[in-house]
């Protein structure tokens, strides 16, 4: 029980000694600033205060610190009581007596010290004149502009005196900017004279030179002329609260009209922004919305001419914080954590205090960019933190405190620590148990860390309380380690035991150093090595060993060199020879691996007037990146040289093209590398002679350090990129660090390439360590797409998200191509041109100017404008009798291009074009043509060729279709033959229509009993009056009637036809019966003609009628044409349609057995035959 009372009084001991201590953090009298000192700009020799009081837990003491160091107290610089500071004669003196600087003051009490912000005291000072205002000449109507320029502290008040005379700063015509720049608009010859301008600020006031205006009469008739901006605006950097002026003046007849908008389509903001005279935009209190691209506009009025310039304002910002640190209580050997974030333009600079001294970094205190982490917390730790927060701008502080809580029962800290070195890579670590409380101890925790260096890791092991021994064995070859332990008990840590400092052995070096080779004549080699560091070459170098041979299977030589060389040279080498070389390393304990053959080819022996091998230096900025750096050899100039070849490739690949270099570069950063890999690296200059002395370099890239090397995530790419284009030629790019918990430095990589780049070795990489870049160098009009990754400690982060921009178009810098003018009617002509040969370029309107040669005289031209997509224009109203000048120009959003030179086209007072006097103004390529004639260059008329060609086989096409359609429609349906004694079948022969009378189609049946279709079928048609003849033998009848319309009528005959198809047999099978003449028709021919008394007109309607289907071969449908033309048809078918048949049967076959035999002889072959004897005729048609 008494046991038990001692633990419970223990702990409600320590309880409450923590709570108290808390209170202390939550209650104590924090020291803080009541006035810090402020920037200061006086006169030499004048009295200066700057203000420092601070309150907190008396006594209060305050220092002063400038440029970071203790300020030195003289009789003229001293505090005061309440802690300011005064300088009671200010000077600006060379060196340390100079009172210009940053200035701190430093309060202190019981809890720590603080540091105020900085303040920068400057002595007012007047430079010389950076630009004086030049003379010019103007012409009446026109706008003067003088500019002045002058460095000073503070900035200058500007004015402007007329023959001595101040001018106002504002009138209607005349504008002075806080620039420096005079406007003056509209210029009279009363303005012309002396002009200079006059600077003053609290220091000093000077006076420019003189600049003479003269000004020219105006000539009588004003000619127009396009907006032309003569001073657009300038990309201008500005401060936060300060103003931006932005000027834009233009000239042009008439006057233009000038107009602001933003790049981004944002409004402009109104209420602090204002025009100065006709056109200069003012943005006063400016914040860090304003920054964007500004886009001045000048426009012709009533007319859609115009030309605009961009500028971009960056808008700069001291330091905020978003994140401030907050006071902690923590416990012996706990840990602290303190946050700071803070934003700004530039980026600022985090920095921690410590009782106003910075924080230096160890194993047990690491700084991030924004924290501040304490391990194994000690009673020193306990103290005032400040987190700064400075940039170009400005600096911001903010301030908190560390407690640390002691508890009394804890036991001391382990003693006699003693180290022994097992290896190169173990030592081994014995103690006593601590004196006082040692039973009480539950672990040990072991601490150990490199002794030399900055910024190194600590380690940490924790092990049971049963051994007072242990081995580290993790450690690097070849290193000073320092270690101590601490004692845990349940209540807390001991104290930390004294340190003791071991060092492990050495080890074979990890590998070779890198070669670097080039060469000073034909016939050596330059070899050289940088130092491998301590890392790699685990221990003292002791010696080097060089191997080299010919590439062809030469004999290897081999060169040992001492351990303090860097270099040597190889001589009595043969020229124009490849040698291959390797190197290998060795420390006391033995030699590493040689290195892979590096290649170099000595130069020819003619090489004498070529460049020299440039220095190359290489440096890693990353895993997958390396810097290429070089300089001119000794004796080398830039003069001749025409520039640079880079060559890169990985070890065991070929080499690569050659990146070409302009002469001025002296750096290149190659990206897109691959971590832990050997590349080759090979720079030479050339001249005209050739190219000159190579010098190769081979450089390792590191490793990406991955979650399986360090047990971290890499950091998360950066985000909110944002892209906006800048010019033609330049994107700006800005984007956010994202919150990550690793490395101190970081750099970006910005990758950047045109959309659908098919070539990756023209993908450009750029470094930077901000967070903007502003991207130069690029096509105009070109469309690209932009990624951005950082680099942390070796860590890589992934490729952000794409962002596109597109750059903005050049204004055309050449006129429209081929301008021609064809007088197309008496008033009317055509102005035809090709757009400017230029790539890339956009041209959204085109401007036509023209006027008669007296017109032109006058000034007086007429303007017609038109779509960049129309490259053509009627001039309408034309004058007979007049010369007539045409021009063209093209335009886009940027500005207009030139005007093309000028054509002329004669007009004859006829209202003809003379084409003798038709000529060009200075160019070949703009052509008029005359007499209505426009000459078509070899792709339009080969394309108006084509396109005839087309249409007249369409034509032809068409016309054999339409010629032949009887015989490709196919179409035939039967009609109902009735037995004898039945009502007579009505037949009819289907009219065609008037325009189709050459190829009418007849619906016939075949006649039984008498026609036999033995083969399938025949072309031969035979109708009523005998075979009708086939097209192809009436096309010298018909050659032209499809196109022309002809009145021809086909009567409906009586009778049928029928049609046979190719390759059959046609059988004409007499009749038996006694007693029948031999001209006597038969029965089928009875049915053909008809018989007496019968209607013999028909009805085309039963034409449809089947009743004998299954009869026919191959098509059962057939077609037959019925010949119009009077020499193919006896004349007894020549009646006009609607008439009856009055002749005879025995008339009509006589007429019928003539007309077959006359037809027959016509159209059959020599192959074939006719037989008409007695009853009996046979038709045989062979076949075709």
């Amino acid at each position: 029980m008494a046991c038990f009372k001692g633990i419970f009084y223990q702990h409600l001991l320590f309880f409450a000694v923590f709570l108290l201590s808390v209170s202390g953090v939550l209650c104590f009298s924090e020291l803080f600033f009541v006035k810090e000192p402020r920037d200061a700009i006086v006169l030499r020799r004048d009295a200066v205060i700057l203000d420092c009081q601070a309150k907190g837990e008396i006594p209060v003491h305050i220092r002063w610190m400038k440029n970071g160091s203790p300020l030195l107290e003289t009789d003229r610089v001293y505090p005061f009581a309440n802690g300011s500071l005064f300088i009671s004669e200010a000077e600006n003196r060379k060196g340390e007596k100079s009172d210009e600087g940053l200035y701190q003051c430093l309060a202190q009490n019981k809890y720590g010290a603080i540091l105020s912000q900085k303040a920068r005291l400057t002595i007012a000072s007047f430079s010389t004149f950076t630009q004086q205002p030049s003379s010019v000449v103007v012409m009446e109507g026109s706008v003067a502009r003088f500019t002045c320029k002058i460095s000073a502290v503070p900035s200058p008040i500007i004015t402007w005196e007329f023959n001595r005379v101040t001018l106002p700063l504002a009138t209607d015509r005349i504008t002075v900017l806080p620039s420096g720049v005079l406007q003056i608009q509209g210029v009279h010859l009363k303005d012309a004279g002396n002009y200079r301008c006059v600077a003053a600020n609290i220091a000093s006031r000077r006076r420019s030179v003189e600049a003479v205006l003269t000004v020219t009469p105006a000539p009588t008739v004003k000619i127009p002329q396009r907006p032309h901006i003569i001073a657009g605006p300038q990309n201008i950097t500005v401060s936060t609260h300060g103003s931006a002026l932005l000027e834009c003046v233009a000239v042009g007849n008439p006057r233009p009209l000038i107009s602001w908008s933003r790049a981004d389509h944002k409004s402009i903001d109104v209420y602090n922004t204002k025009v100065l005279g006709n056109g200069n935009l003012l943005i006063s209190d400016i914040k860090r919305q304003h920054a964007g691209v500004y886009v001045c506009r000048a426009t012709t009025p009533g007319t859609r001419n115009y030309t605009v310039a961009a500028a971009n304002v960056t808008v700069l910002a001291p330091p905020s914080l978003m994140e401030w640190p907050e006071s902690l209580t923590r416990p012996r050997a706990g840990t602290g954590r303190f946050v700071c974030q803070a934003e700004g333009i530039p980026t600022p600079h985090i920095t921690w205090l410590k009782n106003g001294e910075p924080v230096h970094a160890n194993g047990r205190i690491k700084m991030y960019n924004s924290k501040l982490v304490i391990n194994q917390i000690i009673p020193e730790d306990d103290a005032i933190y400040q987190c700064q927060a400075e940039n170009d701008q400005g600096s911001v502080l903010s301030t908190a405190r560390l407690i640390v809580v002691m508890s009394e029962d804890r036991p001391s800290a382990p003693r006699n620590i003693r180290a022994d070195t097992v290896s190169s890579s173990a030592i081994l670590l014995a103690w006593e148990r601590p004196l006082y409380n040692a039973d009480k101890v539950i672990a040990y925790s072991i601490h150990y860390m490199k002794a030399e260096g900055l910024n190194n890791e600590e380690y940490q092991v924790v092990i049971g309380n049963d051994t007072t021994r242990y081995i580290i064995d993790d450690l690097e070859p070849a290193w000073n380690y320092t270690f101590y332990i601490v004692a845990y008990m349940p209540m807390g840590a001991s104290r930390m035991s004294d340190n003791i400092i071991q060092h492990t052995l050495e080890d074979v070096p990890v590998r070779a150093p890198e070669l670097s080779l080039t060469s000073h004549s034909p016939t050596d080699i330059q070899v050289s090595w940088q130092p491998l560091s301590q890392k790699l070459s685990r221990g003292q170098i002791s010696a080097y060993r060089l191997w080299y041979r010919p590439s062809s299977d030469g004999a290897t030589h081999q060169l040992e060199l001492p351990g303090d060389e860097t270099k040597h040279l190889l001589e009595g080498l043969h020229p124009d020879m490849v040698y291959l070389l390797r190197i290998a390393a060795a420390t006391s304990v033995g030699w590493c691996e040689p290195s892979a053959w590096t290649s170099h080819r000595t130069p020819k022996a003619s090489s004498g007037k070529v460049p020299l091998a440039p220095e190359l230096q290489l440096e890693p900025l990353n895993c997958t990146t390396v810097t290429v750096r070089w300089r001119l050899a000794m004796g080398s100039s830039v003069a001749g040289m025409q520039g640079y070849r880079l060559f890169y490739h990985e070890e065991s690949q070929p080499e690569s093209a050659p990146i070409q270099l302009p002469p001025h570069f002296n750096q290149h950063t190659i990206g897109g590398l691959d971590p832990r890999k050997k590349y080759h690296i090979k720079l030479l200059a050339f001249n005209a002679i050739g190219e000159g002395y190579q010098a190769d370099r081979t450089i390792s890239t590191p490793g990406c350090v991955s979650v399986r090397d360090r047990l971290v995530p890499p950091p998360p790419p950066p985000h909110h990129v944002y892209a906006r284009t800048n010019s033609s030629s330049s994107v700006f790019l800005h984007w956010a660090r994202p919150a990550f918990t690793g490395g101190q430095t970081v750099n970006y990589t910005v990758r950047c390439n045109p959309v659908g780049l098919q070539n990756a070795s023209l993908v450009l990489y750029l470094q930077t360590g901000d967070q903007s870049l502003l991207v130069k160098d690029l096509e105009a009009n070109t469309r690209y797409e932009f990624a951005v990754r950082l680099h942390v400690d070796q860590l890589t982060s992934p490729w952000s998200p794409v962002v596109y921009q597109s750059t903005l178009p050049d204004a055309p810098a050449m006129p429209p191509a081929s301008v021609k003018v064809t007088l197309i009617e008496g008033d009317t002509a055509l102005v035809s041109w090709k757009p400017p040969n230029e790539p890339n370029i956009a041209v959204t309107r085109y401007t036509i100017l023209y006027a008669s040669r007296r017109a032109w005289v006058a000034g007086e031209w007429q303007i017609l404008q038109r779509e960049g997509s129309i490259t053509m224009a009627l001039l309408e109203n034309l004058q007979p009798g007049n010369v007539y000048l045409v021009k063209v120009s093209a335009s886009n959003q940027i500005g207009d291009g030139p005007f093309s030179p000028a054509v002329e086209l004669h007009i004859s007072a006829d209202g003809h074009a003379s084409g003798h006097s038709s000529r060009s103004h200075g160019s070949t390529h703009a052509t008029v043509f005359s007499k209505g004639f426009y000459h078509l260059d070899q792709r339009s008329m080969t394309g108006i060729i084509v396109g005839v060609s087309i249409a007249l086989t369409c034509i032809i096409i068409c016309a054999f279709i339409l010629m032949c359609r009887g015989k490709a429609k196919q179409s035939f349906t039967p009609k109902i033959i009735r037995p004898e004694g039945s009502q007579a079948v009505p037949t009819a022969v289907h009219r065609a229509s008037e325009t189709q009378a050459e190829s009418a189609d007849v619906i016939v049946p075949i006649i039984r009993d008498h026609f036999i279709d033995a083969k399938g079928g025949t072309d031969l048609i035979i109708n009523s009056y005998g075979p009708v003849r086939p097209a192809a033998e009436k096309k010298k009848e018909q050659k032209w009637n499809l196109f022309r319309k002809e009145e021809k009528h086909v009567k409906q005959v009586p009778g049928s036809s029928s049609m046979y198809q190719p390759g059959t047999t046609l059988l004409h099978h007499s009749g038996e019966e006694p007693g029948i003449s031999s001209l006597q028709l038969p029965s089928s021919l009875h049915a053909l003609l008809g018989t007496p008394g019968s209607d013999t007109e028909g009805s085309s309607e039963g034409s449809h009628e089947t009743g004998d289907s299954g009869r026919y071969s191959h098509n059962e449908l057939e077609m037959a044409n019925l010949s119009s033309g009077t020499s193919s048809r006896p004349a007894s078918l020549s009646k006009e349609e609607g008439m009856e048949y009055e002749e005879s049967p025995d008339h009509m076959a006589k007429e019928f057995e003539s007309y077959l035999a006359v037809e027959l002889g016509e159209i059959i072959s020599p192959s074939a035959g006719l037989d008409v004897n007695g009853s009996k005729a046979c038709v045989a048609v062979l076949t075709h």
